[in-house]
């Protein structure tokens, strides 16, 4: 029996993930991450780092990315509450550069989002609060940091948020908008 259900986005390389869950009485077990089974899956990721974040309801994080050698592949899951999750391709020549896809993530079902290189990330806390850990295949560089403006028009992301409830830092309100980016990924 698969421990992994992988479905397809069709955007190349990213990928929802659902473990396989065994509950009972006591409460519930599941691998988490299986370098073997990932790779059966065809999901080629060596993770190197773990973060983890706790944020309130209406909190978006986000859109960061890494440049050049210290670009980031990264599975994320929440450890408690529900975000929705979202991945835009940066990779030129790309059929879906600039493109965005979201999922709902949450704690209940263990649902993962497998994001590769050449992505920016971001989520948005939809439950009162939310617990996030993700996996991270490179080491954060302050100097390869990368950023997008979450908010910027011309993606026109829905983050399942009210307008004029989203909390940003400030850090983030500043980031460009996507065509001020920059990000050197190729397809």
């Amino acid at each position: 029996m698969e421990k992994l259900i992988v479905t397809e986005t069709g955007f190349p390389g990213l990928v929802i993930l659902d473990p396989l869950v065994y509950n009972d009485e006591r409460g519930y077990f599941f691998e988490s991450y299986n370098q073997n089974v990932y790779t059966r899956a065809g999901i080629s990721f060596e993770p190197l780092q773990d973060n983890e974040s706790y944020s309130a309801k209406g909190v978006i994080r986000g859109l960061h990315f890494q440049n050049g050698s210290n670009a980031q592949a990264k599975l994320v899951r929440v450890v408690e509450g529900e975000i929705y999750d979202v991945a835009v391709d940066l990779r030129r020549g790309s059929p879906t550069f600039g493109r965005w896809y979201g999922v709902i993530l949450d704690s209940i079902t263990k649902r993962q989002f497998f994001i590769p290189k050449g992505f920016a990330h971001g989520f948005s806390v939809l439950s009162d609060h939310a617990i996030v850990m993700y996996k991270c295949d490179s080491y954060y560089s302050p100097q390869d940091e990368g950023s997008i403006n979450a908010l910027d028009p011309m993606l026109n992301i829905d983050w399942r948020i009210e307008k004029g409830e989203e909390i940003l830092s400030e850090k983030d309100r500043r980031n460009p908008l996507f065509h001020e980016s920059t990000h050197n990924f190729i397809f």
